[in-house]
């Protein structure tokens, strides 16, 4: 192989402009009805975008969720009403997860329908027409994590780590994935260690300005007997597991060598959703939540032996550089 040849070069036949314009329609398409609705946890985060553009005072911000500070600043900080700049926010996030699965796939050789899939499957989804809309942070926090799994299958681990501190500061659990990057070697422990102080300093420091409760880690049995007999949190759980799910799970064991370490990834981003299970109330967008981490999973059922086996346009994810 030329040592000259860019190994991550998408070939000129695949179309971005009108895979972007596509997605981008796509989603919208998806996201309009109900665009800038208000569900159970908004209020926490439309009042810490009032609180930031100076129209509330501290004392009347809501908890639980008022420390989940980096997307309701980001819309303070744009002009309009809150709840449709929420929603427009989000339907940038979803387009721009959908782009960035479609490109892990397309990079690692994955060839461009199973790309294109990636990016389709991400979008057309319960959780875009149902949750991505709404005044709710969890569509930023997926785009930061499909970013981070970019940033790890493509070799780019300084990309990961900015992913990872992104998405701690819209979603606390996020910080599971600089644990990751540590544990697993993918940054230097100097780097790492100093990545993960400032997430901690920085959700210590949100926990201290807006005066938030710390989240509660309390085994209730009632969540999981309520969650048995709700019938509507049980059609959302299997509604948004959809199709990824299935495949994801059925990818898994036959997984290219390539997305393979993902594996332990899936499962400790996992964690959140265990513990969202046991103690508090659950619906589908705890899958959701897992959506990055299982596409590539997802795409990959069915792949020949042959494409497999092919690693010359992809960095092994064990090989790849160290931030």
């Amino acid at each position: 192989m030329d040592p000259n040849t860019n190994i991550f070069r998408i070939p000129r036949r695949f179309n971005w402009p009108l895979v972007v314009g596509g997605f981008a329609a796509l989603a919208l398409l998806m996201m309009l009805g109900r665009w800038g609705a208000l569900v159970a946890d908004s209020d926490a985060y439309l009042d810490l975008a009032r609180w930031l553009r100076g129209e509330l005072p501290l004392t009347e911000v809501q908890p639980p969720f008022s420390y989940r500070l980096g997307l309701p600043a980001l819309a303070a900080l744009l002009p309009g009403d809150l709840p449709h700049v929420f929603g427009t926010l989000n339907w940038l996030f979803v387009t721009a997860s959908a782009l960035l699965a479609t490109a892990s796939m397309r990079l690692l050789g994955f060839g461009t329908q199973r790309a294109l899939a990636a990016g389709l499957l991400a979008i057309l989804s319960l959780p875009t027409v149902w949750y991505a809309p709404c005044v709710l942070v969890d569509a930023g926090s997926l785009c930061m994590r499909t970013l981070f799994v970019f940033g790890v299958l493509t070799g780019r681990p300084g990309l990961a780590l900015g992913a990872a501190l992104a998405g701690t500061a819209i979603r606390e659990e996020d910080i599971l994935l600089l644990t990751w990057l540590i544990v697993n070697d993918h940054v230097s422990k100097k780097r790492g260690l100093a990545a993960l102080a400032l997430a901690l300093l920085g959700l210590a420091g949100v926990h201290w300005v807006v005066g938030a409760p710390a989240p509660g880690w309390h085994f209730e049995t009632r969540y999981l007997t309520g969650l048995a007999a709700d019938w509507r949190a049980l059609v959302s759980l299997a509604a948004c597991a959809g199709f990824v799910l299935p495949l994801a799970l059925a990818g898994l064991r036959h997984a290219p060598a390539r997305i393979r370490p993902l594996r332990s990834l899936l499962a400790l981003m996992a964690l959140p959703a265990v513990y969202a299970v046991l103690c508090a109330p659950a619906d589908g967008r705890i899958v959701w939540d897992l959506y990055p981490f299982m596409l590539p999973f997802a795409v990959a059922f069915g792949m020949p032996k042959e494409q497999m086996a092919q690693t010359t346009r992809v960095t092994p994810l064990r090989a790849a550089r160290r931030a």
